[in-house]
């Protein structure tokens, strides 16, 4: 399998109309630990976390990798992407090799409802698209995740298939920069 040439990181912040994608820092702390110990954050994604154990665990500068972008609203994260490999083992695939990227993303829930999700997950792919031109980008959610899925198809995401995993059944997508953004 040929891997793509990671593209070089972290990429000058990425600013929409309201926000602005960027690396993480240590500002951002309390926002990752309110993030991961949100109960209804952690609804499709295995429950929220232990706020004590995040407090203990999480670093200084927490989510500082290759892929994640924090989401930032005047000043405040608001949330943040996901630019992954997919585990080869899970099921789920768009090439016989695995090896795709995966969008993940998670977003306060005061920040629900307002558009953020979609603004920022279009200027994340469309960094990708610049970054690594030609590669698909798959989604999985669960099915039963109706503002996931709205988003999926908002973005310009098709459906692949469905699966059980996790114990409930997962929608499968894959974008590509041809397929764009619905408007």
């Amino acid at each position: 399998m040929t891997e793509p040439v990671p593209a070089a990181w972290p990429p000058a912040p990425i600013r929409t109309e309201r926000l602005v994608l960027r690396e993480s820092e240590a500002r951002d702390r309390a926002a990752f630990i309110e993030l991961f110990a949100s109960a209804e954050v952690g609804t499709y994604i295995g429950g929220a976390r232990p706020r004590a154990e995040l407090e203990r665990t999480v670093s200084e500068v927490p989510g500082r990798r290759f892929g994640l972008f924090v989401i930032e609203l005047d000043g405040a994260m608001v949330g943040m992407i996901t630019l992954d490999r997919r585990d080869a083992e899970r099921q789920g695939h768009v090439r016989p090799e695995a090896g795709e990227t995966e969008l993940g993303y998670l977003f306060l829930p005061w920040a629900w409802g307002c558009g953020y999700a979609a603004e920022a997950c279009a200027a994340a792919l469309d960094w990708f698209a610049g970054a690594l031109p030609g590669e698909p980008v798959v989604l999985c959610t669960q099915a039963a995740n109706d503002r996931s899925m709205r988003l999926a198809a908002k973005l310009g995401f098709t459906e692949v298939e469905r699966f059980e995993e996790y114990g409930a059944e997962q929608w499968f997508g894959v974008w590509s920069a041809e397929s764009g953004i619905q408007q």
